[in-house]
């Protein structure tokens, strides 16, 4: 019996973020491509429903008008984690900085608080994503889970975990940890 060849895969070409960069200067990519840079791969994001869409207005209008001064309410930005990642989440909780982001991008230790609101993408959101914004010690994850009617909070980042992750329906609030003062009901995040 002859032996089986043996079978390779091709290498994966994974890009930097300053590659990635390049590629939108040089018109490889475009600012209106719905796309994001995950451990150097680039992965074309989901189509933006209207409930999605809804959730993420009314969303990070809320937290617009309760924090006021105190934090930039970014939507649909890019956030740079690290040399290989830099994910675009819904909403992004920023410290506000002198330059206003305008010379240069958010990175994991502007941000308080990460909101992904998830239509089709929860999977996506929980297995990809959320381990990454661990290992970048963001604080404090939101995963808006528009088909189960809850939002799972996950704290205390911890390698590429979160120590804490609870689960909370319609009638509850919540409050991040950066601004305890504030509250959001779950019923007003998933209107």
């Amino acid at each position: 019996m002859a032996s089986a060849a043996r079978l390779t895969r091709p290498a994966l070409r994974r890009f930097t973020v300053d590659e990635y960069h390049r590629m939108l200067d040089a018109g490889v990519l475009h600012e209106d491509d719905r796309v994001e840079l995950i451990e150097g791969v680039i992965i074309a994001m989901a189509a933006l429903g209207g409930r999605h869409v809804g959730c993420v207005i009314e969303t990070s209008h809320r937290f617009a008008q309760l924090l006021g001064e105190t934090a930039r309410v970014s939507i649909q930005n890019a956030v740079r984690l690290d040399r290989r990642s830099e994910p675009e989440p819904d909403i992004a909780i920023l410290r506000p900085r002198a330059d206003g982001y305008r010379t240069d991008l958010p990175r994991a230790e502007d941000v308080h608080l990460i909101i992904e609101v998830a239509d089709t993408s929860l999977a996506y959101d929980r297995d990809t994503k959320l381990p990454l914004y661990a290992r970048a010690g963001i604080p404090e994850v939101w995963l808006v889970d528009l088909n189960g009617g809850q939002v799972l909070v996950y704290r205390g980042p911890s390698g590429r975990r979160y120590q804490h992750a609870s689960a909370h329906g319609r009638g509850a609030t919540l409050a991040p940890l950066a601004f305890p003062d504030i509250a959001l009901t779950v019923d007003a995040i998933l209107g």
